[in-house]
């Protein structure tokens, strides 16, 4: 995992973190290793600060040495480091989520893209050394964890129909990024719809995610091109979800969805061919 400028102190925290509470429940390295299924290497690198865990190897640690979700949140935050400051707060929350609702107008949500998608983006901002564009890729990556996890968050997506459209890296990456769509869009924790052409007024209303969380309130996220916020104001909150769902109501159903995810990839397809 690529660990960015404020990503140090984190990683350090993680690794005086782990090695101080399995000290204090009398537990080798070898006796963590196994319970968790890692290698004994693995939990010293952790220790040491030579390795960051996994999101998945996180949450592990901090049940086995019942942090109360300590690790989980130190993980989340280095993963940010390489994010814009307006998304960080997010991202750390985003790995708590139960639920994720995301209404996106212009692109593929982040957590849905291909390597060769995000890739693409990234490359678009000026000043950006290939240092920082490969570091904003892996976190981007890294994020989409959350969605293989034992019990992933509920995700709920709106796309606009033009998304499906927009050329991004070449019909190639296109095909490659909708085969990535239209097999999520299949898991049982998955719901993806496509907002008609014909409703893309409501698109100008900017993109925006909504995580709804066991144990705090709802953030959300407003996103920009320059930037974004994220936005923890209760009343602001549910304003997006209330956005959120009269949006979902002029989608498409996610079977007609899918259907229309498969025939862009056809049109993709057929442009490679020509």
């Amino acid at each position: 995992m690529a660990v960015g400028p404020g990503g140090d102190v984190e990683r350090l925290l993680i690794a005086e973190e782990v090695r101080a509470l399995r000290d204090k429940r009398g537990i080798t390295q070898g006796e963590l290793a196994r319970r968790i299924g890692f290698s004994q290497s693995t939990v010293k690198n952790i220790e040491s600060g030579y390795r960051v865990p996994t999101r998945e190897q996180a949450r592990l640690l901090d049940e086995v040495l019942d942090t109360a979700g300590t690790l989980r949140r130190l993980e989340a935050r280095i993963r940010a480091a390489p994010i814009s400051p307006g998304f960080r707060p997010f991202v750390a929350a985003e790995a708590d989520a139960r639920t994720l609702k995301w209404f996106e107008h212009t692109l593929v949500p982040g957590l849905l893209q291909t390597e060769d998608y995000a890739r693409t983006l990234v490359e678009a901002y000026p000043g950006l050394t290939s240092d920082e564009m490969a570091a904003r890729v892996a976190a981007k990556l890294d994020r989409q964890a959350v969605l293989d996890a034992e019990e992933p968050p509920w995700l709920w997506v709106v796309i606009d129909e033009q998304v499906l459209r927009r050329e991004i890296g070449g019909p190639e990456v296109m095909v490659t990024q909708l085969a990535k769509l239209a097999e999520f869009a299949r898991r049982p924790r998955v719901t993806i719809q496509v907002l008609s052409a014909a409703r893309s007024h409501i698109a100008l209303l900017g993109g925006f995610i909504i995580a709804e969380l066991a144990r705090q309130p709802a953030v959300a996220y407003l996103d920009n091109v320059l930037d974004g916020q994220t936005v923890q104001d209760p009343a602001m909150v549910e304003m997006a979800a209330v956005v959120f769902d009269t949006i979902r109501t002029d989608a498409f159903s996610g079977g007609e969805s899918l259907e229309l995810i498969e025939e862009g990839m056809r049109q993709w397809k057929q442009r490679i061919a020509s």
